[in-house]
């Protein structure tokens, strides 16, 4: 009777210990900003393992970057599992989330330099790209070079390889004669799963922060489709593409053109695919985080 009585102290025991470990090692998620070159305030949120600081760790920073009007927010549950291993941040974009509204600005050429500006607050990073982010991170990478990036993910965006995806007038139109019911269903629509309702309005309202030829400019109309898959094509450190069916043969076509790209196919997922299947986005980019720093030499001691 005493050695199980014995046996059932030592398995609480355990289950206490393990319980204390798991809520010591959520990360504390904070806010922080900086200021880029042309004077606007970029909110962003940062989170590290206990005793860590993003500005040194070994390890790549984790950076984040939402698509077009959403929040930087929208990546919380990345946030917080990832950051129980690893330095997060993510970046609200100008006019998005807690930044500033700026007067100008809302171009793929600035919004590359304001990606250009967050991961230079980095000794390392993995950027993590969503949608329209996609594209500012091509662009930057373009622009800046990949001397920053231990690798490059780009989550759900059509990345300039066939078929293309359709035309996007209609949404401008939409969003130009009634954009708070045209923004409340694409908010509904980038998720297969459903969402809370406070949840779906407040990413409504966040959208609905930057004024409207803002939002509209952001679009790069004027490059051509091959800018974007030339850019794809020639990153020379690893690459994850990770798209929900809409982009999947582009996926598959990107692959053909560029065999080391890995890709990754969430084919019951919406466009928000890492948070539809949050667990196994998360799962899969720990991965590849681990795989990419493996792959990196250390950065030489001064």
């Amino acid at each position: 009777m005493a050695h199980f009585a014995l046996a059932a102290l030592v398995a609480w025991l355990l289950a206490s210990m393990q319980a204390v470990d798991e809520s010591t090692m959520r990360p504390e998620i904070h806010s922080t900003s900086f200021v880029t070159s042309d004077g606007v305030r970029l909110h962003v949120l940062e989170a590290c393992p206990s005793g860590a600081d993003g500005t040194t760790a070994r390890s790549p920073v984790i950076a984040f970057v939402p698509g077009w009007s959403m929040p930087a927010s929208i990546w919380r549950e990345q946030l917080v599992d990832l950051g129980a291993g690893h330095c997060v941040a993510a970046l609200d974009p100008r006019g998005q989330g807690e930044s500033d509204i700026a007067p100008g600005g809302y171009t793929i050429a600035r919004r590359a330099e304001d990606i250009h500006e967050f991961a230079a607050r980095y000794p390392r990073v993995v950027l993590v790209a969503w949608s329209l982010a996609a594209l500012e991170a091509l662009e930057y990478v373009d622009r800046y070079g990949h001397a920053k990036l231990d690798a490059l993910v780009l989550v759900d965006s059509s990345v300039g390889e066939n078929p293309a995806p359709p035309s996007g007038h209609r949404f401008t139109d939409a969003l130009k004669s009634d954009r708070r019911a045209t923004i409340e269903e694409f908010v509904k629509n980038i998720f297969r799963s459903p969402r809370p309702a406070p949840e779906l309005a407040e990413l409504s309202e966040a959208a609905l922060r930057m004024p409207l030829e803002a939002s509209l400019s952001l679009f790069p109309r004027t490059l051509p489709r091959e800018h974007w898959s030339r850019i794809a094509r020639g990153f020379p450190k690893p690459l994850l593409y990770v798209v929900s069916a809409q982009f999947a043969e582009q996926a598959k076509s990107l692959q053909q053109h560029r065999p080391a790209t890995r890709v990754t196919v969430f084919a019951d997922a919406g466009h928000a695919l890492f948070v539809d299947e949050a667990s196994r986005f998360t799962s899969l980019l720990a991965d590849f985080v681990g795989e990419a720093t493996d792959r990196t030499p250390a950065p030489k001691q001064q």
